[in-house]
C-alpha cells in the first residue's frame, strides 16, 4: 500500500469516525438504503431521509448567478472544495474524468469553490491541473457550504434528479473508481 493510499485510507477513517453512524433510509419511504458505498467512496454516509437542497446562491461562468434549482432532473455530484485544500486538490482530477465519463443530460459534477478570491484563484488552477470537463462554480462567502451543514473540505455530497440530498461523504476518493462510478449510477436509476 503506497503513502499516499495509506493517507486517504487514514482521512476516510477518521472522518467516518468524525461523522459517526447514522441510520440507512428506507427505499420504501424514500430513504436511500440502496445506495451502497464501498471501497473508495466505503465513508459515503446514505441520508435517513432525503431532503430538498437549499436554494442559495452561488455563480457561475461570467458571474452568472446559479441556485442547485437549476440542476433539477439531473442526478448531480457536489463537490465542496478550495485551492488552499490539499486533499481537494488530490481529487480534482477523478472528479474531472468522472465528468467526462458520466456527464450529460442526466448527470453532473459540480464543483463549488469556497476560495474568498473566487475565480482569481479557481480559474488558473482549473488551467494548470488540465480541468477541462468541469465548470467552475465560486462560493467566496461559503454560503451553500453553510446552508448544507458542510464541516470540513472536501465534501462531496450526492443529490437525485428531484434535487434531494441523498448523502454525503467528507474526505476525498478517486471518483472514477468503479466503486464510486456504481453508487453514482445507483442513484441515477441505472
Amino acid at each position: 500500500m503506497t503513502l499516499k493510499r495509506l493517507l486517504r485510507l487514514t482521512l476516510v477513517l477518521s472522518a467516518a469516525l468524525y461523522v459517526g453512524c447514522g441510520e440507512t433510509g428506507n427505499p420504501e419511504t424514500g430513504g436511500s438504503a440502496a445506495l451502497t458505498p464501498s471501497g473508495e467512496v466505503a465513508a459515503f454516509k446514505p441520508a435517513a431521509d432525503p431532503k430538498p437542497v437549499p436554494a442559495t446562491a452561488f455563480k457561475g461562468a461570467g458571474d452568472r448567478e446559479v441556485t442547485l434549482a437549476d440542476f433539477k432532473g439531473k442526478t448531480v455530484l457536489l463537490n465542496f472544495w478550495a485551492t488552499w485544500c490539499a486533499p481537494c486538490k488530490v481529487e480534482m482530477p477523478s472528479l474531472d474524468r468522472l465528468q467526462t465519463q458520466l456527464g450529460g443530460d442526466d448527470f453532473e459534477v459540480v464543483t463549488l469553490s469556497s476560495d474568498r478570491a473566487g475565480k482569481r484563484a479557481v480559474d488558473p488552477y482549473f488551467a494548470e491541473a488540465g480541468l477541462t470537463a468541469l465548470k467552475p462554480y465560486y462560493d467566496p462567502k461559503n454560503a451553500v457550504g453553510m446552508a448544507m451543514g458542510v464541516t470540513g473540505l472536501p465534501t462531496t455530497i450526492l443529490i437525485d434528479a428531484q434535487g434531494r440530498e441523498l448523502g454525503r461523504m467528507l474526505g476525498d476518493a478517486e471518483w472514477d473508481s468503479p466503486e464510486a462510478i456504481a453508487l453514482v449510477k445507483q442513484a441515477m436509476g441505472k
